[in-house]
């Protein structure tokens, strides 16, 4: 019974601190003035630009989330991501396809609305004819391996 009645206190005490605790946690709430834009890291082909929403792309084991605007003609040759990679498309159409190279009679284009999930080591590509925006959700740290070695730009960047 008194442990019970221990308990029973603690257990109101942490209920009410609890709250408290998480009303102090930021809460991501933007518009999309709000969106701080900038050069997608040098992994992508140049022309990209890259906001993080949420989360540490860097961090292992965290949920990030960012957004992607490609210009018209952008592609991504094959690649694969170590986690699995969630991709909605906010605007324009964007092109996906699975495969060892960037093949468009093996892409589907989705429209904004649409949702793919590109799976953790599948080789995949992606290109769009005219500009578009796309979220990506994934587990970090982000990574992204070409298929084929000379497609990476940090690869020819240096050469």
């Amino acid at each position: 019974m008194t442990r019970t009645l221990v308990l029973v206190p603690l257990a109101v005490a942490v209920s009410l601190v609890a709250p408290i605790a998480l009303a102090d946690a930021p809460m991501p709430m933007l518009t999309p003035s709000d969106i701080k834009w900038g050069d997608a890291p040098p992994v992508f082909p140049k022309g990209a630009k890259m906001a993080v929403l949420y989360g540490d792309p860097s961090k292992p084991g965290e949920l990030f989330i960012v957004r992607l605007r490609v210009p018209a003609g952008y592609k991504i040759p094959a690649h694969w991501h170590p986690t699995d990679e969630n991709v909605t498309v906010i605007s324009g159409t964007f092109n996906m396809g699975m495969g060892d190279k960037l093949d468009p009679a093996k892409s589907k284009a989705f429209p904004a609305g649409s949702f793919v999930v590109a799976p953790a080591k599948v080789n995949h590509f992606a290109f769009a004819k005219n500009a578009a925006i796309v979220e990506v959700s994934a587990i970090g740290p982000f990574a992204m391996t070409y298929v084929n070695p000379a497609d990476d730009p940090t690869k020819t960047a240096t050469k």
